[in-house]
């Protein structure tokens, strides 16, 4: 998805080339378009985002909908979060396609969460970009996966194996796009959903790093994954706002 807000020039077109295991889904729609001086941010969120400077940004286009009418159900949408911009757009054509791979068999999983779906076996997977209005430059990628219930308890247990054995740090790539990660370090997050992991790492490609925060969670055979970072500063370290994972989870759950 692309980047819809804002930014300098330089840290938005440099993040535009990073790897999709970045930015692919990580950064993939921020609406957090700052307001003028003296002005404050609409608290509603507009239901366009302004197009950004990032070079070969495409134009707006409708995401296509999911076979699964509860995925659909469950996805965020502009309205549902006050002080958000929400964006089913497609990604940054620079972002390349697939699932990353990792250097390190154990990372795998961790790899996978950065790709086109968190994990190769769901069966769909819906995407929403979510910029916040009132922290300029957080991005929030948000999204909700169908499985088999089995795969989906998998997924979890994968991914807190992956955390404590790659704490320092692995390498990925996707379509001949290297970026890598350290300091992956396990943190605490509640959610009202079934099984909850979280954790912060460094992402880093093409002379530019940044801190990401993930966390994914089941709620029966239905996976969330979301991913925040800072695409205005990159050194800036991105919580997922809790208000966001709230929303999501209430959202899947009322889908069904």
């Amino acid at each position: 998805m692309r980047i819809t807000a804002r930014f300098t020039a330089t840290p938005a077109a440099t993040f535009a080339l990073l790897p999709a295991l970045l930015l692919g889904a990580a950064a993939c729609g921020s609406g957090t378009d700052a307001p003028a001086p003296g002005k404050s941010p609409d608290p509603k969120g507009s239901a366009a985002a302004a197009p950004s400077g990032v070079p070969g940004a495409p134009a707006a286009s409708a995401a296509p909908k999911a076979k699964d009418g509860r995925l659909e159900r469950a996805a965020l949408e502009q309205g549902d979060l006050t002080g958000y911009q929400i964006s089913a757009q497609g990604k940054n054509p620079n972002a390349p396609d697939g699932q990353p791979q990792a250097d390190k068999k154990a990372c795998q999983p961790l790899a996978d969460i950065m790709g086109d779906k968190p994990d190769p076996a769901a069966h769909e997977t819906v995407n929403r970009g979510v910029g916040s209005q009132r922290q300029v430059g957080l991005a929030v990628s948000a999204s909700v996966s169908s499985y088999d219930e089995s795969d989906a308890k998998q997924v979890v247990s994968r991914l807190r194996e992956a955390v404590a054995a790659c704490g320092t740090g692995f390498s990925a790539t996707v379509q001949k796009q290297t970026g890598s990660y350290r300091d992956v370090k396990s943190v605490p997050y509640k959610t009202g959903g079934d099984e909850t992991v979280s954790w912060t790492t460094t992402a880093a490609a093409g002379g530019v790093s940044a801190p990401v925060h993930l966390v994914v969670v089941r709620e029966g055979d239905r996976v969330v994954r979301l991913m925040a970072l800072n695409v205005a500063a990159a050194g800036q370290k991105a919580t997922v706002p809790q208000e966001v994972a709230d929303k999501q989870l209430e959202k899947v759950k009322k889908a069904g």
